[in-house]
């Protein structure tokens, strides 16, 4: 609590770059532990053998170079993780004065939930952020060209560059930048004709499921002070690029909600870089004020960092979690597990194919090695002289399949 009374921004032994390379440093070895514990999902697998995407041909080129493996399935994203939080660390100097409270803000962006799904899964959501936060820095730093090189290219990477186009409309006539308004407006255009973008539909209940996945992405609490922040910036503050981008992205996919079930990794990236607008709005309600009238923001600092915390622990050691569960396939994590093991398993018993019913786990399968057909089955039920393959965690059973040989 220290840190709140401005303590560390006044000592002279506070060396930020240290800081955020310790911070850094440290994310990246739990994330090196995550890429131990995870085992492809079959959606991912559908991106490395089926897609045609930019995300399918960089996981395609990581494996060139480091081998089929769950390392190189995941590096690509971890490395622009990485680069995303030096941006965001630059970026947030233009909101954050102080070393310290620049320090904290990347703490906070590390600790979020999506921040580490975006990091360690097999999806376009670190991309968006690495490119979002690029062209900001760009933009910001008055490097137009290589700015709007940048943002010409984001529309090669993904669909959910639309709305990013979009939120630079409405911010572009906000500062009266027609530069940027003509070359959004021709990008948006063009985004729609070629990717499209779903508004279909009739109109169902999705608006709460969107607010809970929201609220999982941020952490409940947290996600509910980024709703306070965007909506005081929106009646009393001044706009800046940050805050419209993650306030259109926002606003958008809470009125699509209405109508349709949206894939929210189309707007949630955007919402997350608003970190440094979260951290500057606290911080700022909290030093108005005398030390004795601080109590209620010391009290929620503890609360909502304590649960950060405590997500965040459990997003790299969430294997207990199965002994209190009845059915294991309620884990958050549990299509991302047990493939990799019983790859393992099959290895150990000579068989590198085998005839799967279930073709989605065989293209899992498929990834570790463990090719389609051959003179032996697997089966989720007990047949005669079969042999099972078990996978527990903590000693319970979460998965079970049987192999059997094949009559001739």
């Amino acid at each position: 609590m220290k840190y709140l009374g401005s303590n560390l921004n006044k000592s002279k032994f506070l060396n930020e770059t240290l800081l955020i390379g310790l911070a850094l440093f440290i994310h990246f070895v739990f994330l090196l532990y995550g890429v131990k514990t995870l085992s492809i999902s079959y959606h991912e697998a559908m991106i490395f053998f089926n897609s045609t995407s930019f995300i399918h041909y960089l996981i395609r080129f990581s494996s060139l170079i480091f081998g089929q493996n769950d390392f190189a399935l995941r590096i690509p994203f971890i490395f622009f993780h990485i680069l995303s939080t030096i941006l965001l660390y630059k970026l947030s100097k233009q909101y954050l004065k102080r070393k310290g409270d620049r320090v904290f803000s990347v703490i906070i962006y590390l600790l979020l939930p999506g921040t580490n799904s975006a990091a360690l899964l097999v999806n376009s959501a670190e991309i968006v952020i690495f490119l979002s936060l690029m062209f900001i820095y760009l933009y910001q730093s008055k490097r137009n060209i290589i700015a709007y090189l940048v943002l010409s290219l984001s529309f090669l990477v993904d669909n959910s560059f639309s709305i990013f186009y979009l939120s630079l409309i409405f911010y572009s006539l906000y500062k009266k930048d027609n530069i940027l308004l003509y070359f959004s407006l021709i990008l948006f255009g063009i985004s729609m004709y070629v990717w499209g973008f779903d508004t279909g539909g009739k109109p169902k209940n999705y608006f709460i499921d969107t607010l809970a996945i929201y609220s999982a992405i941020f952490s409940p609490l947290v996600f509910l002070y980024f709703f306070y922040t965007e909506y005081r910036i929106l009646i009393k503050e001044k706009k800046s690029i940050l805050w419209f981008i993650s306030f259109v992205a926002f606003i958008f996919s809470l009125l699509l909600s209405f109508r349709q079930k949206i894939r929210l990794e189309d707007f949630a990236p955007f919402a997350i870089i608003a970190t440094p607008l979260m951290v500057k709005t606290f911080l700022s309600s909290y030093r108005v004020r005398i030390p004795e009238l601080r109590r209620w923001h010391k009290l929620f600092f503890i609360i909502v960092f304590g649960s950060l915390l405590i997500n965040f622990v459990l997003i790299y050691f969430n294997k207990p979690l199965y002994l209190v569960l009845t059915n294991p396939k309620k884990h958050f994590t549990y299509r991302y597990d047990f493939a990799k093991e019983v790859a393992k398993r099959l290895k150990s018993m000579n068989i590198n194919r085998i005839n799967i019913a279930n073709r989605a786990f065989a293209l899992r399968l498929k990834f570790y090695g463990i090719e389609d057909k051959g003179e032996y089955r697997l089966t989720y039920d007990k047949l005669k002289n079969s042999k099972s393959v078990t996978i527990s965690y903590y000693n319970k059973p979460i998965f079970q399949v049987f192999v059997s040989k094949l009559h001739k």
